[in-house]
């Protein structure tokens, strides 16, 4: 396999884990928690889903043929409080995952090279890609430390638990 598949399946299988991620820690807190804002800098969790799936939306919409920040999208409005069910928050979810999965997939390596535009901004797919690696797990982090914190000592560890390395 060549150097660029291998980087577009690295990008997939990291981008499946941290959804999975993501998907674990929401999994553990009670509906109402997933709205819960504690104060006027900060975002719910669910703001956070609504921000990642207008961003993903935009982003990889038409990836290689049109700007990724579209003229349709309100990215203000991702912050605000719309949604008021889990479902909802899970149908965005899984719609801008299913967005930036259907993108990734499709691309050939050779793509990796072609000059794609953010905000009228030039840059290659590739640097386009490693932009998106490192935002969504910025996000997925912020929804995991905000769960832990919700579920207090009810937290199920999501990798090693504390004091457990050695056992």
């Amino acid at each position: 396999m060549e150097t660029r598949e291998l980087y577009l399946s690295s990008v997939i299988k990291q981008m499946h884990y941290y959804k999975t991620v993501g998907e674990k820690a929401m999994d553990q807190l009670e509906p109402e928690q997933l709205f819960i804002v504690t104060n006027d800098d900060s975002n719910s969790i669910s703001s956070i889903v609504k921000h990642l799936c207008g961003n993903m939306l935009s982003r990889w919409t038409n990836f290689l043929t049109s700007d990724g920040e579209k003229e349709w999208r309100e990215r203000d409005a991702e912050f605000e409080t719309s949604i008021t069910s889990k479902e909802d928050v899970l149908a965005l979810w899984d719609k801008g995952w299913d967005c930036f999965f259907q993108a990734i997939e499709s691309l050939n390596p050779e793509d990796l090279s072609k000059i794609i535009y953010i905000r009228n901004e030039g840059q290659t797919a590739i640097d386009a890609i490693n932009r998106q690696v490192a935002h969504y797990p910025y996000h997925i982090g912020q929804i995991v430390f905000y769960a832990k914190q919700l579920k207090n000592s009810d937290w199920e560890s999501l990798s090693i638990p504390k004091n457990k390395s050695n056992k």
